[in-house]
Parts: C-alpha cells; sequence; structure tokens
C-alpha cells in the first residue's frame, strides 16, 4: 500500500528546477537521465526546426545559410542539455530531405547525428577548414560560435557533407572533433586553427585518406582500415592511436607511406599500434634499425592485435629498438579483433633483413627505461613465454611485470635461475613455477589481487 501511494518526486519538482539541475550536468548524464521518469524524458523531446521551402530553389549555399542561422541560435547559451531536430529538403524526391538531430551539452559540446532516417552509401569526400584566419598573429572574429568547444560528427552521408563543412568552417575556437561511423567517406582533409587538440576518427569502413594540419594537436585517435594518413604541421603531437583492427578493406598496403607516418609521429610520448602493422613492415623489408628516425620520445607503447606469435614478436622486438627510452610496454591480446594474416612481399625497395634471428634481437640495444610491462589475453602459454622470456633479457631495470588471463586473472612475473629454484619456491607459497623453453631457468608467477 505504501508504495502504490509512493511519489515521483522528480516528475513533481517545477519545471524551472528540472532545466537547472540539467544544467549541472553532462551531456552523457543527461541523456541517461530520460530513463529515469515521465517528466525528465520530456525534457529530452527534440525541439523539431523545418529549414525547407521549395525544393526546386533551394540551393546548397541557401541551405547552408539556412543551416547557419538555426545552429546560431541553437548555441546561443549553453544552460543545460538540449535537443533539436533538424530537416532539410534540398532535393525534388522525399527521401532525399536530410533529417538530422543536434544534441547540445552543458560543457560547450555539440553531437550531429545524421543516422536517423537511413544510412546513405553514396561515396564522398570531407573538407573541413575554418573560414577564418589560422595564424596566431591574426585575431579571430569570435562572433560565430564562438563557445563550442567539442563537435562530435556522427554517419555523415553526402548529403550533409556540405552543410558540415560550412559548420566546421565557422567553429573557429574548436578544440576537440570526433568523426565516427560515416559510411561513404573516403576522404577527410582537415585544415584547423591553433585551438584544436583533439581529433579522433572511428569506424569510417570506406577511408583511403587522412590529412590534418594542426598546429597544436595534442592527441590523434583512429580506429578502422588503414587510409593514407597524413599529418601535417602537428609539431605539439604527444598521444597517436593507430588502432587498425579493420586490416586494409579495399585500400592497397603502400610500404613507404607507412614509414612516412611513422616519421611524422616520431616525437610522440604515446603510442597505440595494431601488431599486424608492425609485423608486415618486416616482412616487407623495412629495417627499423636503418630509418633515418628513432622514437627517442617515447614513453609508453600499446601493442595490439588478436594474436601474439613468433613473427609477431620479432617484429615488436624490431621496433623496440628504435624505442630506446620506452617506460611502460602494454601487450594487449584481443580476441574480438579479427586476425590478419601477413602476405607475401616482394622486396623491392629495401633490403631483406634477419628480424627473425632472435639472438641478434636480444643483444641489440638495452632498454635500460623500460619498468613496466603489463601482458594481457594471451591463450598460447609458449608464444606468452618466449615474449616473456625476451622482455627480461631486454629490459635490465624491469621493477614489474604483470600477465593477465583472458579470464582476468593477474599474475606478477619473474625469472628464476635452475640454481636459485628452491630457496625461492621457499619464500614464495603462493606461486606457479613454469619452465623455460630450453629448460634453463623457471618463470616465477605470483598471483596478484586485481581487488587491490
Amino acid at each position: 500500500m505504501m508504495e502504490d501511494q509512493s511519489l515521483d518526486f522528480i516528475s513533481n519538482l517545477p519545471l524551472e528546477i528540472q532545466q537547472q539541475i540539467f544544467s549541472f550536468i553532462t551531456l552523457k548524464e543527461a541523456v541517461r537521465t530520460s530513463i529515469l521518469s515521465t517528466a525528465w524524458k520530456s525534457l529530452w523531446t527534440p525541439f523539431e526546426v523545418d529549414l525547407g521551402s521549395d525544393s526546386n530553389q533551394t540551393t546548397n549555399h541557401e541551405a547552408c545559410e539556412k543551416l547557419t542561422q538555426a545552429m546560431a541560435m541553437f548555441l546561443r547559451s549553453w544552460n543545460g542539455p538540449e535537443r533539436w531536430k533538424f530537416s532539410l529538403s534540398i532535393h525534388d524526391r522525399e527521401d532525399d530531405d536530410l533529417i538530422f538531430s543536434a544534441i547540445k551539452g552543458a560543457e560547450k559540446e555539440v553531437h550531429l547525428d545524421f543516422s536517423g532516417r537511413k544510412q546513405l552509401t553514396s561515396n564522398f569526400s570531407l573538407i573541413l577548414e575554418p573560414s577564418g584566419p589560422i595564424s596566431l598573429n591574426q585575431p579571430i572574429d569570435t562572433s560565430r560560435f564562438s563557445s563550442l568547444g567539442t563537435l562530435h560528427l556522427r554517419s555523415v552521408n553526402h548529403l550533409a557533407k556540405n552543410l558540415v563543412s560550412d559548420f566546421f568552417s565557422n567553429c573557429l575556437l574548436l578544440e576537440s572533433l570526433k568523426v565516427e561511423k560515416c559510411n561513404g567517406l573516403q576522404s577527410i582533409n582537415i585544415k584547423a586553427n591553433h585551438c584544436l587538440q583533439s581529433f579522433i576518427i572511428e569506424d569510417c569502413p570506406d577511408m583511403e585518406s587522412v590529412t590534418l594540419s594542426a598546429y597544436n594537436l595534442k592527441s590523434f585517435w583512429y580506429r578502422g582500415v588503414l587510409p593514407q594518413i597524413h599529418l601535417k604541421n602537428t609539431a605539439h603531437l604527444v598521444d597517436v592511436i593507430l588502432d587498425l583492427r579493420g586490416g586494409l578493406g579495399l585500400n592497397e598496403f603502400d610500404c613507404e607511406d607507412v614509414v612516412d607516418l611513422l616519421a611524422s609521429i616520431k616525437d610522440i610520448e604515446s603510442l597505440t599500434i595494431s601488431g599486424w602493422l608492425l609485423e608486415w613492415l618486416c616482412a616487407a623489408g623495412v629495417i627499423y634499425g636503418k630509418l633515418e628516425f628513432k622514437f627517442n620520445k617515447l614513453k609508453e607503447l600499446c601493442w595490439i592485435g588478436s594474436s601474439m606469435d613468433g613473427a609477431k614478436r620479432n617484429s615488436l622486438a624490431c621496433f623496440l629498438n628504435i624505442s630506446p627510452f620506452l617506460e611502460k610496454l602494454i601487450v594487449n591480446v584481443d580476441k574480438s579483433c579479427i586476425s590478419i594474416p601477413c602476405p607475401f612481399f616482394h622486396q623491392f625497395w629495401h633490403e631483406p633483413h634477419l628480424c627473425m634471428d632472435c639472438e641478434t634481437n636480444y643483444k641489440a640495444s638495452q632498454l635500460k627505461q623500460l619498468k613496466i610491462v603489463k601482458l594481457a589475453g594471451f591463450t598460447s602459454e609458449d608464444d606468452q613465454f618466449l615474449l616473456i622470456d625476451f622482455l627480461l633479457k631486454k629490459a635490465a631495470y624491469l621493477g614489474s611485470m604483470i600477465v593477465t588471463s583472458p579470464e582476468n586473472q593477474s599474475w606478477r612475473i619473474f625469472k628464476i635461475p635452475q640454481s636459485q629454484l628452491k630457496q625461492t619456491v621457499r619464500c614464495y607459497s603462493k606461486q606457479v613455477g613454469i619452465s623455460s623453453a630450453n629448460n634453463d631457468c623457471f618463470f616465477g608467477l605470483t598471483e596478484v589481487d586485481n581487488n587491490n
């Protein structure tokens, strides 16, 4: 009886108070509140905006002008999360009406989502550049969407490319840009102002080319198929993710393009990279030690892939030779990644090399700064301990090596010579000893409590 009479206190709050609460929460949290009560769900009901007119009279320029005016109204304040739904008729057929939603967050964040009607697959290119000056020595007109800090573009299609380009051109102080799930997008060319610090592009399966110029860019994250990636004027880049779990897609593998990409990011501090790319470079004849650059500022490396075998281990070893100041290494075997087999290459622009010679790798330059190693997801014990053995020889001053199983059980690794095996076993009660491949030593695995 008491439960039947319980009150929905949120629904009974005055509208002004509900809106005030909305103004203090992030966009992600605001979306979640729609399930709390009927009243809060109604706050998230989109405001309908029809930008259409006589489709025979509407040009792309007029459509862009209408969108600019509507978005200026939409961004007039940041009092709280808000959602508008736009519709625009550009062509004669009703099916080609452009319908998208704009969601505004309280922290100067806007999401433009073009997936509401249907997925359009016509191929297109996207050119994004500011309409104002890009030099720090020139004043920026802050009257156009100046308060917008983060822009998230989702499912942009060929009908929307001009509208998106025009909108971006007015975002002169944008700090963060994300583009995702754009079917048909083959190339994106971005020339940003000095404010852009972060660019993320994810899951655009038709991508062939990414060109980015952003002087103050700190972070570049890419996930999808391997395209040509050209990073220009990015001297302040620190963090790069090249999650190429999509493989090549319909693109061709160009060894020189990939080497040029690595050269353009040689001064970064953190890198996540797909293991198959390093393996393919080795198989194509690239000798890392003979490249004209090293990753002398790289402190953290994360290797990701569907498996770790001998070829992948050796290609990782070769890459570590040009990362002499690495402090942290993470190797993550992720079964959700597809297996990308290495093809046979005719080595036509580099001489073949002996990267498969493990003993040569052992004697290469030591990783004197490497203190932390984390290995996760291994299903093959042999592959796992071959890599562990290599790393223990390579990193003379290693402070911690943690192995996490696919079942999320973690173990701390240390190497036990045969002569010290009995003493070590007496010292550690909660450990497992596993013999090395050539039986000259044991690996000690001490269980780690993941709850701590």
